[in-house]
């Protein structure tokens, strides 16, 4: 397929670019900022905030990754990251059902099921039925945008399909993992999760050949957590109140991403441990 991926210079947005071409998609990087390391001819500057710019930029495309959003709570006021994310949202999504898109991919966040995790969650490990609790103004652009992907997937019948990910780490942020492991409390705010770009980008790419019917969501996180102590052991020091509702493997993350396994075929396959040794 012609794909466009927005927010291309970010760090998903580049690794699923490289991810869709090395699988045979044309790919249309789109982005507001300049490009570093520019992807050729293809690349399109667009802001998606405005509806005709949006446009513009998918309407040579078969289905679009959309990654363009405002990434995290604490960069912009509320009232700015509330505004441009569902706007940005809005138009890359209304966009794609008016030129008949075959899918919509798109980020949503782990943020939509409580965190930070302030309040401890209900239950462990959470899962997609943990959902909706936003507690900030970011993870209420993502809530708010998860309803009009359904209301849109609904009148359209185009697939969109949601990706809740994880804190997305580089390859050169695994250096930072080791310290975290001193307090257990440093790295709670989403029970230890984490993402890798490369993996987040696999599904992605999934998530554009997954056989999805109307508006699905999902949470991506990697298999682990990035903590040596069991997750178990973690999960009672801190949240000694939460219920852990079926056995875990001992580093298992506890942001369940079973049904990402199930739906989409995801299989994270990266892991901080494969960059840095863990004590012995």
């Amino acid at each position: 397929m012609r794909v466009g991926v927005t927010g291309a210079s970010g760090r998903v947005g580049r690794a699923a670019v490289a991810e869709l071409r090395s699988h045979g998609h044309d790919v249309v990087p789109v982005d507001l900022a300049p490009l570093i390391d520019p992807f050729g001819p293809t690349q399109m500057g667009a802001d998606l905030r405005d509806g005709g710019q949006a446009f513009e930029a998918l309407q040579d495309c078969d289905a679009v990754v959309h990654m363009a959003n405002i990434p995290a709570p604490g960069i912009h006021t509320s009232a700015v990251t509330f505004s441009d994310n569902i706007t940005m949202n809005f138009n890359v999504f209304h966009a794609a059902a008016t030129l008949g898109l075959r899918r919509v991919v798109w980020a949503s966040s782990e943020t939509t099921l409580g965190l930070p995790f302030d309040v401890p969650p209900r239950y462990a490990p959470v899962d997609e039925d943990h959902y909706p609790y936003p507690t900030t103004a970011y993870a209420l652009s993502k809530v708010a945008s998860e309803t009009i992907a359904a209301q849109i997937a609904g009148w359209s019948g185009i697939p969109f399909v949601g990706l809740r990910f994880s804190n997305v780490f580089l390859p050169e942020d695994y250096a930072l993992v080791p310290g975290f492991w001193s307090d257990a409390r440093l790295r709670c705010w989403n029970l230890w999760g984490y993402i890798d770009a490369r993996d987040a980008a696999q599904a992605c790419r999934l998530g554009l050949e997954a056989e999805i019917a109307g508006a699905e969501h999902f949470i991506i996180a990697a298999a682990d957590t990035v903590m040596t102590r069991p997750s178990r052991d973690l999960l009672a020091e801190v949240f000694p109140a939460v219920e852990l509702r079926r056995e875990i493997g001992e580093h298992e993350t506890l942001l369940a991403i079973d049904r990402a396994r199930e739906r989409l075929g995801f299989a994270p396959a990266h892991s901080w441990r494969d960059h840095v040794a863990a004590p012995q």
